[in-house]
């Protein structure tokens, strides 16, 4: 079961600071490459806004999606096009999720959290398993969220869970709720099978 610290009340500049001292500490160890993989829906965009304020250098950064609905990149549900808007004129390459993509080990996973206990797009009823082979998978939320009626490309739990750490940005105590099961062993949802494979740090801000 991971080790998981929370961290309660964070604003999005702090989680922002978090972020990029973890970037900075990455960026430091090596001279190629560091890879992160970043979460979609609302929450995320205003924090990456701030943490791109900050002093990296962010040539060196690959940001792959969790997962992302299958439409267009210009469509306003693409996880994708709203990341390279953000990202791309700071310099940093994102990368578009395609079940033929090798994925690798991440210097960082970022992950949010739905209130049923979804993390990417690894819903309830697609039953992620923990030694699944594939590293991305294709899948249809059931029942399908209608703010995004969309079928799905998503990083699978062997694929999150290669990474050197892991934070989690839960907003709402009907997350936080179910996020505190799961850290519990309490569930059997995806975040809490999620939970119990991770051997890395784990970090929730809340």
């Amino acid at each position: 079961m991971a080790d998981v610290t929370i961290i309660e009340n964070a604003d999005d500049g702090a989680i922002a600071d978090w972020l990029a001292a973890r970037l900075a500490e990455a960026l430091a160890s090596t001279e190629g490459p560091v890879t992160i993989t970043v979460p979609g829906g609302s929450t995320p965009f205003p924090i990456i806004s701030k943490l791109l304020e900050s002093d990296l250098d962010l040539a060196r950064l690959v940001v792959w999606p969790n997962d992302d609905r299958i439409v267009p990149e210009d469509h306003a549900a693409s996880n994708t096009g709203k990341l390279r808007a953000l990202f791309e004129p700071a310099g940093a390459e994102v990368v578009t999720l395609t079940e033929m993509e090798a994925v690798p080990r991440f210097d960082l996973a970022w992950l949010g959290m739905g209130a049923d206990g979804h993390i990417a797009s690894l819903f309830p009823n697609t039953d992620p398993q923990l030694d699944e082979a594939r590293r991305i998978v294709r899948l249809t939320p059931d029942p399908l969220p209608p703010e995004a009626p969309f079928d799905r490309i998503s990083l699978t739990l062997p694929a999150l869970l290669d990474s050197a750490q892991v934070a989690f940005v839960i907003r709402g105590e009907d997350k936080r709720a179910v996020f505190d099961a799961a850290a519990a062993g309490a569930s059997d949802l995806p975040v809490a099978r999620f939970l119990s494979g991770a051997s890395q740090p784990v970090t929730c801000f809340t």
